[in-house]
């Protein structure tokens, strides 16, 4: 389980350090940086794909995603004393994502590279300056097991260190290059872990919605990110998961009512059936917030639960009426993964907040940069971003 999350320079998060528990609760009005937090994350997770560069090029580049304020912000600009302005640049341009867990921890520095001898056309493609895992909650020269600078990597062995790669891509994570049971084993299982993250994101629940339509079926341990296998997702969980708790959900937000899986030709299709109508319903006729509501059933439901699994504004499309179900259903799958929920939805974050595992996160925005809500700085868990 996640510890600590730490951002800096990223859009609005010029500064951040949030305590994390089992059920993250993520709220805030628009433009207080939720989406922000949503997105770092993200960008941290593509460290293990191999595509942290690509995503930031995705987002405009590394000049896009910098913080845009002042480096320093003065007490005096925070009471109004004396306009928001900037001055000579004191630090290295730097956009830095880590976090901590129960076992290990990682950071990342990205940051623009030194001018080039020969000429190129890559002069504003981010390089990773530092990568560092370690062991404990937060950074220390002593509990360092694997440290990257530059183009050089080196593994903790013993009381020593051991130079494992010289000529490191700066372009590309060390999970990507380093990855070996052998040479860093460190790196292996961080990079496993941060790969079984998963993120939901807006089901598509429109007229031509993948889940919507029958598809070919095969074994679905984990429900994709478009719904589009959800009928194959039901029915693995009907065989090798928990299909009382599946048909408890469902009987918890739909009284009455049963889903099954039609199977005809090898393509599997979802059938709701409902009191008071004389045939079942395929899924290409439930309304959008019936198909939506399934579909965070399968994904929570899943027989192969997360590390950590992140929902963004699960609440879209449902009626305000079924987000106390919802709320039943998170806290039932926190039991078995971390969760993050990001919701501006004030009845399921009260649903939510009822929950004695949940950890509220409030933000707002403060002279254009995202603060949690009554947290000092003493309150903030101990971070160390490694030293370039």
């Amino acid at each position: 389980m996640l510890t600590t999350l730490a951002i800096a320079n990223y859009r609005s998060l010029r500064s951040l350090t949030l305590p994390l528990g089992r059920l993250n609760l993520i709220t805030g009005p628009n433009g207080s940086g939720k989406s922000n937090l949503y997105r770092a994350l993200r960008l941290l997770a593509e460290t293990a794909h191999g595509g942290v560069v690509n995503a930031l090029a995705r987002e405009g580049g590394l000049s896009s995603t910098l913080w845009a304020g002042p480096e320093r912000i003065s007490r005096r600009m925070l009471q109004g004393e004396v306009p928001v302005q900037g001055g000579p640049r004191l630090e290295p341009i730097a956009l830095r994502l880590g976090f901590a867990g129960d076992d290990f921890g990682y950071a990342i520095d990205l940051g623009l590279p030194a001018p080039a001898n020969a000429p190129t056309a890559f002069s504003l493609d981010p390089e990773i300056k530092r990568e560092a895992i370690w062991a404990g909650p937060f950074l220390r020269p002593s509990n360092v097991l694997v440290d990257r600078q530059g183009s050089l990597a080196k593994v903790k062995d013993g009381r020593s260190w051991r130079v494992v790669a010289k000529h490191l891509n700066p372009f590309e994570s060390m999970f990507t290059q380093l990855a070996d049971p052998e040479r860093a084993p460190e790196v292996l299982t961080m990079r496993e872990a941060i790969r079984g993250w998963r993120f939901y994101d807006h089901f598509r629940s429109d007229r031509d919605a993948p889940a919507r339509l029958a598809q070919l079926g095969t074994r679905t341990p984990v429900l994709s990110h478009d719904g589009s296998d959800l009928a194959a997702a039901w029915q693995t969980i009907r065989e090798i998961g928990d299909g009382q708790a599946l048909d408890e959900a469902v009987e918890d937000a739909f009284p009455g009512a049963s889903v099954g899986v039609d199977i005809s030709n090898d393509r599997f299709g979802l059938i709701f059936k409902q009191h008071g109508l004389l045939r079942p319903l395929s899924a290409s006729e439930l309304s959008d917030g019936t198909l939506r509501y399934l579909l965070w059933i399968a994904a929570l439901h899943t027989p192969r639960p997360p590390s950590l699994m992140v929902l963004n504004e699960p609440e879209t499309s449902l009626h305000p009426d079924l987000l106390p179900a919802l709320a039943r259903l998170i806290g039932q799958a926190a039991s078995k993964s971390q969760l993050w929920v990001i919701s501006h939805a004030s009845r399921l974050i009260a649903a939510l907040e009822d929950l004695p595992v949940c950890n509220t996160i409030s933000l707002e925005k403060e002279l254009s940069q995202t603060r949690i809500i009554g947290q000092r700085e003493l309150d903030e868990p101990a971070w160390h971003w490694p030293e370039r």
